[in-house]
């Protein structure tokens, strides 16, 4: 598999360090994958990243995923360039609701995979995150500074 690559920060030098070709603009990347995979953390930089108007620019057999968090990508824009077939398809693990409600317009269409948010699951991710609840613990436990995750915390941070 040929991989590009697009991100606001990445560079060319990284992109070559990592094997993969650069590509300068995000609607390049659009026009030329047949897979978009997206692979970042949702921040006020991220949110909403991928507008409906970007997702026109994808090749009508493309195929978007998100493993990532579901507003990086305007959900209303993806149900429409689902529903009207300019994409391919799209396999989702996160959504802008979680749950997705039993409801949800991406639950009736034929060319989605829903999963519910467990894209990430593997032997290590649950190694890491048991081993880092447990270390957490023991520092509060200890009096020690605990990592939190959240808003009131900038994303990464400590108490």
């Amino acid at each position: 598999m040929k991989v590009i690559a697009w991100s606001p920060n990445l560079t060319a030098d990284r992109a070559a360090e990592a094997d993969v070709e650069y590509v300068s603009t995000k609607e390049e990347l659009l026009e030329r994958a047949d897979f978009v995979s997206i692979h970042m953390v949702l921040s006020p930089t991220t949110r909403g990243l991928l507008k409906a108007e970007d997702l026109k620019h994808m090749k009508p057999t493309a195929f978007l995923i998100n493993t990532s968090r579901g507003p990086i990508v305007d959900e209303g824009g993806l149900v429409e360039v689902l529903k009207e077939k300019k994409i391919g398809g799209a396999a989702l693990d996160v959504f802008d609701i979680e749950p997705l409600p039993l409801d949800h317009e991406l639950r009736k269409l034929d060319n989605v995979l829903l999963s519910p948010h467990v894209g990430y699951i593997s032997v290590d991710n649950y190694k890491a995150m048991y081993g880092q609840t447990a270390e957490n613990v023991l520092n509060f436990i200890e009096g020690r500074s605990v990592k939190v995750m959240g808003p009131e915390a900038g994303m990464f941070g400590t108490f």
